[in-house]
């Protein structure tokens, strides 16, 4: 991506953040997702009183892209409201990244809008995907 859609990208994760409904955690987050015909799709986190039923910003912003049929994505950046580190992902939201490719680029951001690019690769060295379950009887 190109420094403009970067910035983009990163400045509507922000923005999703605010949407955020976490009364339990008190920690918002936001995520963008880029298809790969430019249409960005962002998400926050939405937790429960059953906490296993929360769901990430960045499963969120994927599972809205993928109901209107993308499965390809460029890149994705994700947002908080962290100021020392940049945020990651969660093992849960790594793998469901993993579903849909290993070489796009994942944007961990700070919240001075600072970030750090990876792949998706970097983020799930060694993974287990959709490639794996081909040649199974």
């Amino acid at each position: 991506m190109d420094d403009t859609g970067r910035q983009e990208l990163i400045q509507r994760a922000h923005l999703a953040k605010e949407s955020a409904y976490c009364p339990y955690s008190k920690f918002r987050v936001g995520a963008a997702v880029v298809t790969h015909d430019g249409k960005i799709y962002t998400g926050c986190n939405v937790e429960n009183a059953s906490y296993g039923l929360s769901i990430c910003a960045e499963r969120t912003a994927i599972s809205k892209a993928v109901s209107d049929g993308y499965k390809q994505f460029k890149a994705i950046a994700i947002a908080s409201d962290q100021v020392d580190r940049h945020i990651s992902p969660c093992g849960a939201c790594r793998q469901f990244m993993r579903e849909f490719g290993l070489h796009w680029e994942v944007y961990l951001t700070k919240l001075n809008g600072d970030h750090q690019q990876m792949t998706v690769e970097n983020l799930l060295p060694l993974s287990f995907g959709p490639d794996n379950l081909g040649g199974m009887n």
